[in-house]
C-alpha cells in the first residue's frame, strides 16, 4: 500500500487547559518543536500516558535504539492531561475480558491491571514525580434503587477466577465514607489510586528524557506515507521510521480504519474553591476515589488542598468525530456535571467553582483498549479505546506496543488485546444523528431514574444501544 495516510492533528481552537495543565508545576519547559529530516528506529506519534509509557519501555527493552515522540500540543497537553486521575484496574470489566479471553489469560490482564498501579506508585517514588500518588482505593455505588447490586455478576466473575479484589459495604457505610447519603450502597476496591495527572505526564516526559527519548513538541503530524521506512512529515520536518507507534487518543478517529473502532465522546469536569474543613465535617476525608452505576457514569475525588473535582461522563459527539470545541467547554455538559455535584452534596451549595473543562474519551463498544497494525501495515502500530481509565492500564499498553513495534514474541504480543475483534461504529450520518439519539434517550432515563419515577420505555429501549460503561453492571 504506498497511498497516503491524512492525519490533521491540529486543533482549532486549542483545548481549554484544564485545572490540573493550568498548575504552575505543569508548565515545565517545552520541546522543540521537530525541524529537518530525521531517521529513527521507532516513531510515537502522541505524548500522552501510553506514548510516553511505549517510549520508555522501548528504551529500556533496546537501549540503543533511537526513540522519537511527537506531540502536536505538549506531553499530556490532550486526555492525558485533563481526566479525573483515577488510576484504576480491569476488575471492574472482567466479564469483558472474559468474553474474548480464556481464564487464564483474564487473570493475567487483570492481575497485570492491578499490579500497575502499584507500579506507577513505585515509579513516582523512584524519579521524584510528586504527581500526588493516593493509594487510598475506589467507591463503586449505587445512587438509585436500580443501580444496587448491579455489581454482583462482576463480583462473581471474580470469585470464579479465585480473586477477590472487591469489599461490598453497606447503605451507612458507603454514605459516612462518601460524605453523601445519595449512595445507597457499594463496594470498594482496595488497589485504586488517585493521582494529579498533568504532573504525572509532565514527569514521565522528564524521565523519558533523561532515558534518551527524542522529545518535539508543538510538532503536529500533517501526513503518514506507509512504507518501509514509514514516513512522517509536520509542519516543519520530516521522519522516516522503521516502525511507527500511533498513541494519539481520540485524535484517532482522523483516521478511517480507527473511526471504526471508537467514537471520541466528551467528559467534564468541574472543580470547587478548597474547602478541606467543609469535606471533613462531611466525613469525606480517606481520599477515595467514588463513581456511581450510572452510564453516564459521575466520579469525583478530593485534592491533596481540599478541592472536590467532580466529573461526569456528559457522552456529547461531534459529527465526524472531530475534536473541536465540544471537547474543549461545552456548557450544556458542564451545566449536567454541576448539577450532580449539586445533587450529591447538597450540603456545599455555597461553594463555588473555580474550573471547568470537557475532554475527549476514546470510547470503544465495550470500553476495553484495542491493539493492531493499521491498513494491514506490519510497521505502523496503533493502541486506541482507552475509554476512560487510561491512567494505570496505559502502563500495559506501553508494554504491548514496545513489544509490537520491536517484533518481540512475548506475553504483551500474544496479548488477547491484540488484533481482536470487535464491534464497529456505524459511519457518518448514522454515527452522530444515532449516537446522538441514544445518548438523549440515556440522559431521559437517568433523570427518572435519579428521580424515582419509571423512565419511558422508548428511552430503555434506545439506551441499551448505547456503548458499554466504566463497569460491567448486571
Amino acid at each position: 500500500m504506498n497511498r497516503g495516510l491524512t492525519m490533521k492533528l491540529t486543533l482549532t481552537p486549542p483545548l481549554k487547559p484544564s485545572y490540573w495543565m493550568d498548575s504552575p508545576a505543569s508548565k515545565a519547559a517545552v520541546s522543540p518543536p521537530l525541524k529537518g529530516r530525521h531517521q529513527v528506529d521507532v516513531l510515537i506519534v502522541g505524548g500522552g500516558f501510553v506514548g510516553l509509557w511505549t517510549a520508555m519501555t522501548l528504551k529500556q527493552l533496546e537501549p540503543d535504539a533511537r526513540v522519537m515522540l511527537l506531540e502536536q500540543d505538549v506531553c499530556g497537553g490532550g486526555a492525558s492531561g485533563r481526566n479525573g486521575g483515577f488510576v484504576m484496574s480491569w476488575w471492574p470489566k472482567i466479564g469483558t475480558l472474559r468474553s474474548f479471553c480464556d481464564e487464564r489469560q483474564a487473570r493475567f490482564l487483570g492481575d497485570s491491571a492491578e499490579r500497575a498501579i502499584y507500579e506507577l506508585g513505585e515509579f513516582c517514588a523512584e524519579h521524584g514525580i510528586d504527581a500526588h500518588f493516593r493509594q487510598s482505593g475506589w467507591l463503586w455505588t449505587a445512587t438509585t434503587p436500580q443501580h444496587v447490586d448491579t455489581w454482583n455478576g462482576t463480583l462473581a466473575a471474580c470469585e470464579r477466577l479465585g480473586v477477590q479484589p472487591f469489599e461490598r459495604l453497606d447503605a451507612a457505610e458507603v454514605a459516612r465514607r462518601t460524605g453523601s447519603s445519595v449512595h445507597l450502597a457499594g463496594v470498594f476496591e482496595r488497589s485504586n489510586a488517585t493521582v494529579q495527572p498533568a504532573l504525572l505526564a509532565r514527569g514521565m516526559r522528564r524521565v523519558a528524557l533523561a532515558r534518551g527519548v527524542e522529545i518535539h513538541e508543538h510538532s503536529g503530524v500533517t501526513g503518514i506515507s506507509p512504507g518501509e521506512p514509514v514516513r512522517v512529515t509536520t509542519a516543519q520536518g520530516q521522519v522516516e521510521a522503521t516502525n511507527l507507534v500511533l498513541t494519539t487518543n481520540a485524535w484517532a478517529a482522523a483516521l478511517p480504519e480507527l473511526a471504526q473502532l471508537m467514537v471520541p465522546v466528551n467528559s467534564s469536569i468541574v472543580v470547587t474553591e478548597a474547602v478541606p474543613e467543609r469535606l471533613a465535617e462531611a466525613g469525606w476525608s480517606g481520599g477515595e476515589a467514588i463513581t456511581d452505576s450510572q452510564l453516564m457514569v459521575d466520579y469525583y475525588r478530593t485534592t491533596r488542598d481540599g478541592r472536590i473535582a467532580f466529573g461526569k461522563g456528559t457522552g456529547a459527539i461531534a459529527y465526524g468525530s472531530r475534536i473541536g470545541q465540544v471537547f474543549s467547554e461545552d456548557p450544556a455538559s458542564l451545566l449536567l456535571t454541576e448539577a450532580d455535584l449539586r445533587r450529591t452534596y447538597p450540603m456545599l451549595g455555597d461553594v463555588g467553582l473555580t474550573h471547568r473543562w470537557s475532554g475527549p474519551i476514546d470510547r470503544t463498544y465495550d470500553s476495553l483498549p484495542i491493539f493492531g497494525r493499521l491498513g494491514g501495515q506490519a510497521n505502523i502500530h496503533y493502541g486506541i479505546g482507552w475509554s476512560g481509565n487510561g491512567v494505570g492500564p496505559s502502563r500495559l499498553g506501553g508494554r504491548i506496543l514496545a513489544s509490537l513495534a520491536l517484533g518481540r514474541d512475548d506475553q504483551w504480543s500474544r496479548c488477547p488485546l491484540v488484533e481482536r475483534q470487535c464491534r464497529r461504529f456505524p459511519p457518518e450520518p448514522l454515527r452522530y444523528i444515532g449516537g446522538s439519539m441514544v445518548r438523549n434517550a440515556v440522559i431521559r432515563k437517568e433523570r427518572a431514574e435519579l428521580a424515582g419515577a419509571t423512565p419511558a420505555a422508548l428511552d430503555r429501549m434506545l439506551a441499551r444501544f448505547a456503548p458499554a460503561g466504566l463497569e460491567d453492571k448486571s
